[in-house]
């Protein structure tokens, strides 16, 4: 049992870990660089470098989640059941639920509103629907982003404290 919940605190490691990397390391550096580097069209580069990575992780990030989601349930039929082993079920798949509308709904309209502007959306005026709508986007992404990283180290705080 313990090599189960040694494995699950591996996986919300992966996962908690790679989009703590993503959001707080790759993406200011990524837009960082090629903003130096090309001032007028760096940052529409950046966007898609980064949106690419993302998109890659989001695979990987839902692998982890269905892999979460079997270990909760190989420990509930072997038993001891861990604590609260409904509310970690239900937080994870919350997280899954979340990683899946990002990478599926979100990053696909986001992609779409890029692709139809000339040029970079924020060189769009600022009344201008393209921009608020991405602007929008862009938000609830960062806001799921941010939720499943707390949630998941919760989780992962959960599992270390828990024997079972």
């Amino acid at each position: 049992m313990s090599l189960l919940r040694f494995a699950s605190v591996l996986v919300l490691a992966l996962w908690v870990g790679g989009l703590a990397t993503l959001g707080f390391l790759a993406a200011p550096e990524i837009f960082g660089v090629l903003e130096l580097h090309d001032p007028e069209s760096g940052r529409a580069l950046a966007a898609e470098v980064f949106g690419a990575v993302f998109q890659r992780f989001q695979h990987v990030a839902w692998g982890l989640g269905a892999l979460l989601l079997a270990m909760y349930g190989t420990r509930a039929l072997l038993g001891p059941r861990p604590r609260r082993l409904g509310l970690r079920v239900w937080t994870a798949s919350a997280l899954v639920a979340m990683s899946l509308a990002a990478g599926l709904v979100i990053a696909p309209r986001i992609e779409s509103i890029r692709a139809a502007t000339n040029g970079p959306v924020a060189g769009l005026p600022d009344g201008d629907a393209r921009k608020t709508e991405f602007g929008r986007l862009h938000g609830l992404s960062n806001v799921l982003m941010l939720v499943t990283l707390l949630a998941g180290a919760g989780l992962m705080w959960t599992e270390m404290r828990d024997p079972h």
